[in-house]
């Protein structure tokens, strides 16, 4: 971390959370998972990610296979070591698969998410003269590029008028994009919780704008093709997912219980856990991969390529697996709610 960010705002580097971030950066520590047999399913995580989800909702017990967790600091390279075999599965946002994808990469989207996107946001600080989107207009905007902010802040430019060319972005992972907004660099902070809730909390900061309405609040789970190639890890894999499936579900019943382990495993006050889990983090249910979702990653891969960020144009269904779909509700189902999280 940089010396000169706010020591109280800081929070751990593995805390570039995967759904989001575009830091080629990766963790290369591993930790085997509970289980019996033969067959190992080799899993992409963040550090307080979906093992310690799965230990915290008692979804580890029992396994007739192993689990081998690898953490990565973010999105883009974790879906790089699914590209390259090195990773089953792994969790990420609405915007890596789109680059990935981009890139051509060997990847499968195979499971969705629906959360709020309240902890999508774009902060100012406390005594900005910045009242609505409109007046970023001039402004400089720290991001991380090829997030889920990325294209939030694109979006709200969008509602609000506004284009690329009437902003200066600021391409910064949230260390330095912290230190950044801190020492007034910047104007605004495109991001995403747990940092959001972590300025909000620590009144260093307001929302000026949120994702809720603007981005589809997805998160997905993508595997590698060769894997899904294989009937005893495709196996794995949906019993993995269902898994998945049931930590969501404990974590929107016992949101304390979660922020207590989730504090824990990333050196978050245990206030900012809480408010994240309510905010967006414990709000999210399980949904189908259905032709609503394809369409809205559609549109955040179109929007990408129209501004040249990504080399090609693609079909996002030819990166689509819906084998493991069953009975889920449709994409469009709403996240979950806690009521409003402080501020």
């Amino acid at each position: 971390m940089r010396r000169h960010a706010l020591p109280v705002l800081l929070l751990p580097l593995a805390l570039l959370i995967a759904a989001c971030g575009g830091n080629p950066a990766a963790d290369s520590k591993t930790g085997p998972g509970s289980g019996a047999g033969s067959l190992t399913l080799n899993v992409g995580d963040q550090k307080g990610g979906s093992q310690s989800l799965l230990k915290a909702a008692g979804e580890l017990d029992h396994l007739d296979y192993k689990i081998k967790w690898s953490t990565f600091t973010s999105g883009p390279p974790l879906l790089e070591a699914v590209n390259a075999k090195a990773v089953d599965i792994g969790a990420v946002g609405n915007t890596p698969p789109v680059f990935a994808a981009g890139a051509n990469s060997k990847i499968k989207v195979v499971a969705a998410s629906h959360g709020s996107s309240a902890g999508e946001t774009i902060l100012v600080p406390q005594d900005s003269p910045l009242k609505a989107p409109s007046d970023l207009k001039g402004k400089s905007i720290a991001v991380a590029q090829g997030s889920s902010a990325h294209y939030q802040l694109l979006a709200t430019l969008k509602k609000a008028g506004l284009g690329i060319g009437d902003v200066t972005l600021n391409y910064l992972q949230p260390a330095d994009a912290l230190a950044a907004f801190n020492r007034g660099k910047v104007d605004a902070w495109a991001v995403w919780d747990p940092y959001t809730s972590q300025v909000l909390g620590a009144k260093k900061g307001r929302v000026l704008a949120t994702g809720t309405g603007l981005t589809n609040g997805l998160g997905f789970q993508v595997a590698s093709p060769a894997s899904l190639g294989d009937p005893a890890k495709a196996k794995a894999i949906g019993d993995y997912l269902t898994r998945l499936n049931r930590a969501q579900d404990w974590v929107f019943k016992h949101p304390e219980e979660w922020a207590k382990v989730w504090s824990k495993e990333t050196g978050l006050p245990y206030s900012v856990a809480l408010d994240s889990v309510r905010r967006s983090n414990g709000t999210r249910v399980a949904v189908a991969l259905d032709d609503a979702a394809v369409s809205s990653e559609q549109q955040i891969a179109d929007t990408f390529a129209d501004l040249k960020l990504i080399p090609r144009r693609f079909a996002f269904k030819d990166y689509v697996d819906t084998r493991f779909n069953g009975t889920l509700p449709p994409s469009t189902t709403a996240p979950r709610s806690y009521g409003k999280a402080s501020s």
